[in-house]
C-alpha cells in the first residue's frame, strides 16, 4: 500500500434513551430512512451521500440541560442544520421574509415529529430545538 488513505466521516452517533424515538424524530425531519436497525441502535444514511445519524439506547442515560447550567450534565454535540426556502439557490437567492417562512415551517416539522423549542431564542436566523432525547439543534438559514 502507498500514499495516505482516504479517511471520512460517515456516521455521526448520538447517545439517547430511545433510538426508535430519535429515528423517528430525525427521519421526519429529514425525510430519511432507517437503513439498519438494531434492537437499541438504528442507522441513517443521508440519500444524497453525506453525513448520517446513528442512534445507540445506552442505559444511564442523562438528558443535557439547555442552555447550559453549571453542575448539571452538559451537551456533549448538536446539530447544525441548514434551511433552504423551496426553489432557493444560494443565501441571497430568497428576501428575509422567504428565509423566515422557511425557517418557521422548520421549527413546525421538528415539533411536529417530536422535538420540543428550546428557550431562549438568540436570534432570528437560528432557531434552537431539542430532540426526543434533549441534545440541541440549530435550524438556521446562513
Amino acid at each position: 500500500m502507498s500514499g495516505t488513505p482516504s479517511i471520512a466521516v460517515r456516521t455521526v452517533n448520538l447517545d439517547c434513551p430511545d433510538a426508535g424515538a430519535m429515528a423517528r424524530f430525525y427521519g421526519g425531519l429529514l425525510g430519511w430512512e432507517p437503513t439498519y436497525v438494531e434492537p437499541d441502535w438504528v442507522l441513517m444514511r443521508d440519500p444524497g451521500g453525506g453525513t448520517g445519524l446513528s442512534f445507540q439506547a445506552t442505559g444511564g442515560y442523562q438528558r443535557p440541560t439547555w442552555p447550559e447550567e453549571p453542575d448539571r450534565q452538559q451537551k456533549m454535540i448538536h446539530l447544525d442544520l441548514r434551511v433552504t426556502p423551496p426553489g432557493a439557490e444560494t443565501d441571497e437567492g430568497y428576501s428575509d421574509e422567504d428565509g423566515q417562512a422557511a425557517l418557521e415551517h422548520a421549527v413546525r416539522l421538528a415539533l411536529s415529529v417530536g422535538g420540543t423549542l428550546a428557550e431562549p431564542q438568540g436570534r432570528a436566523d437560528l432557531r434552537v430545538v431539542l430532540d426526543p432525547a434533549g441534545h440541541p439543534l440549530c435550524l438556521f438559514l446562513h
